[in-house]
């Protein structure tokens, strides 16, 4: 007799787990990290137009320009203890909607206080976006390939400071400046409702196919404390309660801070004064140098992209985790200092652009690798924590930057310095991070 054969239940067939669905996650972060640079980057385009108009001089236009910087190293504190608290989903959606409501509101502003007080804001307001980042590839990514997901995140940078300056100087020319903020405060927004359509956490057994083992390890981890909550459904709440400020107590975090501090210098020197240097030392015109500042950016994208491939590439080679992270990060920031120091003594137009590309291209190799290397020092539920310290570090020397280059440019009237001063840092990077970076904290740091 025949043997009928009965089908499952819908309930009892397992789902297959969507993997692929990283990838996608990932793509929308990179969009995400486009419009979050051209929030930052819309004031350095219009940088001589807002002077102009407002009647400030370069050290009051460079005290504007770190007006995001400041409020954004000190937000990134608290952003990332948050991030591991309520998790990327939420986090990120706050940070998105906020900063796009910031950038709307700067073009309605008519003095110069109100729209510092909007610059800081949007500091404030985009300080989770990395740690979010982060966080992401933590969850979704297995160790020995969180390498390259993480540059492409950080390449969105890149490729917005690419195409900010012939970008937003055709939307400057064509509806003015105030046109212009509008127009990237409204596309951050299109951002936030996606995300909160897409965004979800991987389900075990999608942890199961990324991490092998340590999915089940990181399941007990966080069925050991889910009673300790029930107040928030992303996978952070029931994890353990980290201790924030005892990352402090080791001397990787510190050496993270001062390299990291050193190489971001540079790198918003390039953010905020490379459309200025062009016009007023090069003497291009503003429709030139919209185009002419694009081409360091579309070399950062490359050097992004490159560093976190040199870390993994050494990864699958058997070198241990934390020396494969070191070699774009400390090799990047000797490469760039050795690119900006000539500068001010080479008279040619052609070479000091070449220079100032492969300065930007190496100081951007580690770039996408630094974020990772938190994930590799911090325990894992300490990871964004860390990774917003490194990042305030890095961006104490970002809000110095502009600050410095406009007294220097008020006293001097030269460029010469900054690029000297720039060079100095970078090396200074590299020596903390390849020479006092030795060892991952231990998870028994809380």
């Amino acid at each position: 007799m025949a043997t009928l054969k009965t089908s499952p239940s819908p309930a009892s067939v397992p789902q297959t787990p969507k993997v692929g669905l990283r990838w996608g996650i990932i793509l929308l972060l990179l969009l995400g990290a486009v419009v979050n640079y051209l929030d930052r980057s819309n004031l350095s385009i219009a940088n001589t137009t807002i002077a102009a108009e407002f009647g400030l001089s370069s050290t009051q236009m460079g005290l504007l320009l770190s007006a995001f910087l400041w409020p954004y190293a000190l937000a990134n504190l608290p952003a990332g203890w948050l991030v591991d608290k309520f998790g990327p989903k939420k986090m990120f959606a706050w940070a998105s909607g906020l900063w796009s409501v910031a950038t709307i509101l700067s073009a309605f502003v008519n003095s110069y206080s109100l729209l510092y007080a909007m610059r800081m804001l949007l500091g404030v307001s985009e300080s989770p976006f990395f740690t979010s980042g982060l966080k992401v590839t933590e969850r979704w990514f297995a160790k020995n390939e969180r390498g390259l997901p993480t540059s492409i995140i950080n390449t969105g940078s890149q490729i917005a400071n690419a195409i900010a300056p012939p970008l937003l100087t055709i939307l400057m020319l064509t509806m003015t400046w105030r046109g212009m903020f509008i127009f990237v405060g409204v596309i951050g927004l299109i951002i936030m409702l996606i995300w909160l359509k897409v965004y979800r956490d991987p389900t075990f057994a999608e942890k199961r196919m990324i991490k092998g083992p340590d999915a089940a390890a990181e399941q007990m981890m966080e069925a050991k404390t889910a009673t300790d909550t029930d107040t928030d459904t992303d996978t952070d709440a029931g994890a353990p309660k980290a201790n924030w400020g005892s990352l402090f107590k080791h001397k990787s975090t510190w050496f993270m801070i001062i390299g990291n501090f050193g190489i971001m210098f540079t790198i918003w020197v390039y953010l905020t004064w490379l459309p200025s240097y062009l016009e007023k030392e090069q003497g291009f015109t503003l429709k030139e140098t919209g185009w002419i500042a694009s081409i360091p950016f579309v070399a950062g994208i490359i050097g992004v992209l490159l560093g976190g491939f040199i870390s993994d590439f050494f990864i699958r080679r058997g070198v241990n985790v934390v020396t494969s992270r070191k070699v774009p990060i400390v090799g990047g920031a000797i490469l760039a200092a050795a690119s900006v120091a000539p500068i001010p003594f080479i008279d040619s137009t052609v070479m000091s652009i070449v220079l100032l590309s492969v300065g930007y291209f190496a100081s951007q190799l580690p770039s996408g690798v630094i974020w990772t290397l938190a994930a590799d020092i911090a325990p894992g539920e300490q990871v964004a924590s860390l990774g917003a310290i490194q990042n305030f570090g890095g961006f104490l020397g970002a809000a110095l930057a502009p600050v410095v280059t406009g007294y220097i440019l008020d006293t001097t009237g030269s460029f010469n310095n900054v690029f000297l001063l720039g060079a100095g840092l970078l090396l200074l990077g590299a020596l903390s991070y390849g020479v006092f970076l030795k060892k991952p904290i231990p998870k028994t740091s809380y």
